[in-house]
């Protein structure tokens, strides 16, 4: 159930309706937008009286959602939203592609891959400094200085950048040099850094586990919505599945589900769901067919010689032709 409050309601009537709402055992949740305050409310809402609440003239209506996901639904929030990072816009029609390596190696490369990849058409630029990897022995990030070489990047190219934050630990720092904020899929329910996520004013990229249901997915949304931060970007990346062929398997029909149940906008990792350089475009297409919001897509220059995920980058040259044909793609739809 959602208490939503009338916008520019003073702090003595928010408390007034925090107070009734405390007296009945629930999940009490207090999001704090702009100009307007809503009450998410978790658990068995029957003993409510909701008619006291109502007749309270700061409350501007109550609504009952039946998911367990409240702010991501649209029951809350019926019109998409629609995130700005840098001038780049996603969401609410707004298509956008993010592009660069997996991992940053050094500033020449990363201002090199930025300058042609904003040339072809992307929005903004990707670059891991901190890396997740299944291998303790596998090349982890440059750290700090990674971030650096990014800022360096953006500088250069004028793209705004997102980098992962793997753990509560490093966020404070990745917050001040980033223009949005990876969630990767391995951490999709570490929910101590969800939390984290909800208390920055950054925008959020959430990157689906891979084994998450949509529910699970929208839940880990939900924790950073719940936070106080909207600003929160859901990313289908491929989950695991019984084949080997590929990485991971695209499940291209978790977009449109997702544009039915919530407001957020959804983009696509067409390299970490194939795993295969030449299965990239395809995918992206496929993704922009159906829907998405845009991509998030891996671009090395010398994918043979990287330091992370080679065999799934493109070259600038394939990324080019990518962007051609996903242009298309969106013209069609």
């Amino acid at each position: 159930m959602l208490v939503v409050m009338k916008p520019g309601a003073p702090a003595e009537a928010v408390q007034a309706v925090e107070g009734k709402l405390r007296g009945v055992n629930l999940e009490i949740n207090l999001i704090k937008g702009a100009v307007q305050q809503v009450f998410a409310l978790v658990g068995d809402t029957s003993k409510l009286d909701l008619g006291m609440i109502e007749s309270n003239r700061h409350v501007e209506k109550i609504l009952r959602v039946q998911q367990p996901f409240k702010v991501a639904s649209r029951t809350f929030h019926p019109e998409d939203t629609i995130i700005e990072i840098g001038g780049c816009k996603i969401g609410g029609g707004n298509k956008a592609v993010i592009a660069g390596p997996c991992s940053v190696e050094s500033e020449e490369q990363m201002i090199e891959i930025a300058q042609a990849v904003k040339g072809m058409g992307a929005a903004m630029l990707r670059g891991g400094a901190y890396k997740p990897r299944s291998s303790p022995y596998s090349f982890q990030g440059m750290g700090e200085e990674g971030l650096r070489i990014l800022a360096k990047a953006r500088e250069a190219s004028g793209l705004p950048f997102v980098t992962e934050a793997m753990c509560v630990e490093s966020f404070d720092l990745i917050e001040t040099y980033a223009d949005m904020i990876q969630i990767g899929a391995r951490n999709m329910q570490n929910f101590a850094l969800l939390k984290r996520a909800g208390k920055s004013a950054k925008p959020i990229l959430l990157k689906r586990g891979m084994s998450a249901t949509l529910e699970e997915f929208l839940m880990a949304a939900e924790y950073i919505l719940a936070g106080g931060n909207g600003k929160v970007i859901l990313c289908e990346r491929g989950i695991r599945t019984f084949d080997t062929y590929t990485r991971n398997t695209l499940d291209v029909s978790l977009i449109p589900a997702v544009k039915e149940l919530s407001h957020l906008p959804i983009i696509v990792d067409p390299s970490h769901a194939s795993g295969k350089w030449s299965m990239v475009e395809p995918l992206a297409k496929a993704a922009m067919a159906v829907g998405a919001d845009g991509l998030i897509v891996e671009v090395h220059q010398q994918p043979e010689l990287a330091l992370c995920d080679g065999s799934q980058s493109l070259k600038p040259k394939k990324f080019g032709q990518l962007m051609t044909a996903v242009q298309k793609i969106i013209a069609a739809v």
